[in-house]
């Protein structure tokens, strides 16, 4: 498979037999969305776009944030904020919060011969493509027919490419991939707004060793 890609699979991994046409899904008004989310900051806006029509289950996958130190401190202000906006929130509307398994050496798999790439490059691509695959991996086998994240609420990602990589992973899977550039609308401005409500923490680089070199050059 070539690196540029943005195909992962081409067809569901057999390991997985689960059917999501025979998933039972209960009745609800709102549709339930597994929403991979990359930090606390970055989820304020597109969870307060989702609210409206979405059962939100926030999923904190991301292997990329390769010093444990800062996984940890951003994963405690993803927590801090849902639990800051489930206080306001009926019953039926609150956030789920649900914690992928913490794998760096995953992410240096996938990385392996492009670490000194810029930023937004094939890197990063082999980066949106792992995170992306475990959502709906995950989203599959827990009976979520709707899968997305918020990655496209930075101005710094290729929303095009995460896109591409999301819609192709929706069809691999059988699940419907929720297609949104969050930036839109005012998306990353409000969720700046959001953060400072909140006291979040707002980190100054994507998260893997590499792009911290890159911010120091």
């Amino acid at each position: 498979m070539e690196k540029t890609s943005p195909c992962i699979l081409r067809e569901r991994p057999k390991e997985i037999e689960t059917d999501i046409a025979e998933l039972d899904q209960p009745e609800a008004a709102k549709r339930m969305i597994l929403l991979h989310s990359c930090c606390g900051p970055c989820s304020t806006a597109c969870i307060e776009r989702l609210l409206p029509d979405f059962k939100i289950t926030v999923f904190y996958y991301n292997p990329n944030i390769t010093d444990r130190e800062e996984y940890e401190k951003r994963k405690a202000n993803q927590i801090k904020f849902i639990e800051a906006l489930n206080g306001g929130l009926p019953e039926e509307d609150q956030v789920v919060f649900i914690e992928g398994e913490y794998l760096p050496e995953d992410f240096f798999d996938v990385a392996m011969g492009l670490e000194d790439r810029p930023e937004g490059g094939e890197r990063c691509t082999e980066c949106f493509k792992l995170r992306l695959d475990r959502t709906a991996r995950a989203a599959l086998v827990m009976g979520y027919p709707i899968f997305g994240t918020t990655l496209t609420v930075s101005p710094h990602k290729n929303y095009q490419l995460i896109s591409a990589i999301g819609t192709e992973l929706g069809d691999i899977y059988g699940l419907e991939f929720l297609d949104m550039d969050f930036k839109k609308k005012a998306g990353f401005q409000r969720s700046i707004e959001l953060s400072k409500k909140y006291g979040l923490y707002r980190q100054n680089y994507c998260g893997c060793e590499f792009s911290k070199w890159e911010d120091k050059k």
